[in-house]
């Protein structure tokens, strides 16, 4: 079948994407691009406003249909998300970008996820009971919030679940391309049970002969590796030895997350590792945690997934198993920002503060050379998961072209650029200590 039917709707302004980004807003991140920051930091609260905001803001049906009370919303007629009502259901007004984070923040903040994921496996259960379907398939802004996505798999009905990597609005391009081909176009449809969007790598890609040739012209110091194994075994040599590793290689992601093409790697057993990356990488808010990269064949042995459970797009959040988890000098007692002071794994740079990770599984045929630089970390260190962010810093896109970067690398506390067979070292570059990233930085607006 080639041909799309919509069965049922809820027409705006009543929209969860837009609920969230009211929150996104109210708790002074911005929207469209905060929403992710939001889902990160619900786990250093607790729900508290949860009855409050169901009783005060919502209707929500059994079926997750629901309408919102307009009272409170200000993005229908004026250019904030919500109106003053809003201020005096929480106790003042929205914060400020930039100010600190306090714990009134990150209690809205698990109040909305809790909320937000209530409504999506209502969504789901009702999809199911009107269809029944054993395959759930999901895209729209809302489907990149992986923890509702992990529970759907969890907790649904559905025997698997796929999410479109570029769901947010970037997405609505190849939807329209594919609509026309099919729909109106009427052309065969012949699906695959193979991943038929090539994991998402459709981006530009860069010949080794291109990138020497801007090194050179720059005066980079690099070395080829003509060897692959050998350039493999540097790279993951590097991770082992707690070095921050840019990593451009292949075609790039289509999509919000980085993947392996364009990532900034690191050693997952790290305990400092997410610190170090968050303020002297990424410089970006200490709180905001980071994706495993795993080989898929291991995926359950660290994760609370089935055997070969496939995640490839990093679109799923799973709790850490307990064998894996470890007691460290938590307490119950701690609070808000406190919780990033204890060590909650085996992999603690990885394990959020709710012992939970967004996972990206890899496999060879997909991702050939990221497997191979994983399995060679493993070889090294016994452990098969490594820190995969996307090559950036905050407020930056994810870096396209070899002279992203480079520059990006140069003004960075980065270790080891690696472009495609060619491995820079930061310590070899010329005038590499004299850079000063603040005017990089100043460059891209705050996301």
């Amino acid at each position: 079948d080639n041909h799309l039917e919509m069965l049922e709707e809820m027409r705006f302004p009543h929209s969860l994407g837009l609920l969230y980004s009211a929150f996104t807003y109210f708790t002074g991140f911005r929207v469209n691009s905060g929403e992710y920051k939001l889902m990160g930091l619900a786990p250093y609260g607790e729900p508290i406003y949860r009855d409050l905001m169901i009783d005060k803001l919502l209707d929500i049906k059994d079926d997750g249909s629901f309408r919102m009370n307009m009272d409170y919303f200000g993005f229908c007629d004026s250019d904030v998300m919500t109106s003053p009502k809003m201020n005096s259901l929480f106790g003042g007004p929205p914060r400020k970008a930039e100010t600190d984070i306090t714990e009134r923040e990150m209690d809205i903040a698990a109040s909305i996820q809790a909320v937000t994921e209530e409504i999506v496996l209502k969504i789901a259960a009702h999809a199911h009971a009107v269809t029944g379907s054993k395959n759930l398939v999901m895209a729209g802004g809302v489907a990149l919030n992986c923890v509702a996505n992990g529970r759907i798999l969890r907790e649904g009905p559905f025997d698997e679940v796929w999410i479109q990597p570029a769901a947010g609005d970037a997405g609505g391009a190849l939807g329209a391309a594919l609509f026309t081909w099919y729909q109106l176009l009427d052309k065969p449809r012949r699906a695959s049970a193979d991943d038929a969007q090539s994991g998402s790598l459709l981006g530009p890609e860069f010949s080794s002969d291109k990138i020497q040739s801007y090194l050179d012209e720059v005066g980079a110091i690099y070395r080829v590796f003509d060897d692959e194994a050998e350039l493999i075994d540097r790279i993951a040599q590097a991770i082992a030895d707690q070095k921050v590793v840019g990593h451009f290689a292949d075609r790039a992601e289509f999509g919000p997350r980085a993947l392996g093409s364009r990532s900034i790697l690191g050693d997952a057993r790290s305990v400092e590792m997410q610190s170090v990356m968050n303020l002297k990488i990424k410089f970006r808010e200490s709180f905001r945690p980071f994706a495993p990269a795993i080989l898929r064949e291991n995926v359950d042995d660290f994760f609370e997934m089935r055997a070969q459970e496939n995640s490839p797009y990093m679109l799923l959040v799973a709790p850490v198993r307990e064998e894996k988890r470890l007691n460290g000098d938590a307490t119950e007692d701690s609070r808000g920002l406190e919780k990033l002071k204890e060590i909650r794994s085996s992999v603690p740079a990885i394990t959020h503060v709710d012992h939970s990770a967004r996972v990206q599984t890899i496999d060879e045929k997909h991702h050939p050379r990221f497997y191979r630089i994983i399995k060679s970390f493993e070889s090294k260190t016994q452990s098969p998961v490594v820190i995969n962010t996307s090559f950036n810093v905050r407020g930056e896109p994810i870096v396209n072209t070899p002279e992203d970067a480079y520059r990006c690398f140069m003004y960075t506390n980065m270790d080891v650029l690696v472009l495609e067979n060619c491995i820079l070292l930061k310590d070899d570059q010329p005038g590499a200590q004299e850079i000063d990233a603040s005017a990089y930085l100043a460059e891209f607006a705050l996301d």
